[in-house]
């Protein structure tokens, strides 16, 4: 048991770091190559950061493990709102009133109904991806287009290679070597990570004498958010209020549509029945918990800090009991 969770660590560690190596060296090659650092920010970036728990989900669909592909993608949505916009809050207040996320929000809603609607059917196959995937691509034009009119309303440039440095992960003195070595390293580790926690994670739950859902929902859901964690807790304190929100509405969405998507193609993926009864309308009423602080612009104060916080221990404890 013991060596298992080491193995569960040292797989959450690879996974973080080598989708860290892969999205720096997929920014700079692409932006070495001439690609639009919009492009890259809204496609490179969002698909990297999601690398990890893509990987987690296509091996748990390979090793017939529904219950970890689905509560990677569906305990991460819940943890993103709660435990990623919930523990940085205690630490200072958010300001969504200082920032204008209501359509990507809207988009974010869409997609979680969209997903509770084929998950309805009972198994998601290669079919739902697609529309999963469909939808993904209305999404990331919406956002270019938002994104283009935004600039040129104010007057930025949208010439390629224009302010790379506004884009994560972005490193304009980076040389070819380098660039290359953060590649095969983000490439390699991904999936020996992904393999290792995935492994480790189903002898825990049979250790545990629990199914590989709860374990899903839990040990790994909360190990592929931390990353949206650091950048959550980083952007509150610098007062960034839309890259805080932003980062959790991003991240749940293409959980959803990427994630979920691209994992069905490598095989059909069972709904297990007690997410179906309990997870997914958690997820959906976690989404809605948001609403008067996207559309009323109601401060993440630190009393809603503690109240989110308080919510996802009871949610972890709920699971893990029943």
């Amino acid at each position: 048991m013991a060596l298992q969770l080491l193995y569960a660590a040292l797989g959450l560690a690879l996974l973080v770091l080598a989708g860290d190596s892969l999205v720096k060296g997929a920014v700079n090659l692409s932006l070495r190559l001439g690609v639009p650092t919009l492009i890259v920010g809204l496609t490179i970036v969002a698909f990297g950061t999601s690398a990890p728990e893509l990987l987690v989900s296509i091996q748990a669909v390979l090793r017939d493990s529904p219950g970890i592909a689905l509560g990677n993608v569906v305990g991460s949505n819940i943890a993103n709102v709660l435990m990623v916009l919930g523990l940085p809050a205690l630490i200072v207040a958010i300001r969504t009133d200082e920032c204008d996320t209501r359509r990507t929000y809207g988009l974010m809603l869409g997609a979680t109904v969209f997903f509770l609607a084929i998950s309805l059917t009972g198994t998601i196959t290669w079919v739902h991806g697609f529309g999963l995937l469909l939808v993904l691509g209305f999404v990331l034009a919406d956002a270019f287009l938002t994104a283009r009119n935004h600039r040129r309303e104010n007057g930025v440039r949208v010439a390629a290679g224009d302010a790379p440095e506004e884009v994560e992960g972005a490193d304009p003195g980076l040389g070819w070597p380098k660039i290359l070595v953060f590649l095969v390293l983000g490439l390699i580790g991904l999936p020996l990570g992904a393999d290792l926690l995935v492994d480790s994670s189903i002898e825990i739950a049979r250790a545990l004498n629990v199914s590989d859902t709860v374990i899903g929902l839990t040990l790994v859901a909360i190990g592929t958010s931390l990353p949206e964690l650091a950048t959550t807790v980083m952007a509150a304190l610098r007062r960034q209020a839309d890259v805080a929100l932003g980062n959790v509405i991003g991240s749940n969405m293409f959980n959803l549509l990427a994630i979920v998507g691209i994992a069905s193609f490598f095989g059909n993926i069972p709904i297990p029945p007690e997410m179906l009864r309990f997870d997914f309308w958690v997820m959906l009423g976690t989404t809605l918990l948001l609403v008067p602080f996207v559309f009323r612009g109601w401060p993440l104060t630190r009393v809603w800090g503690a109240i989110f916080t308080a919510l996802f221990v009871l949610y972890i404890a709920l699971v893990v009991m029943t």
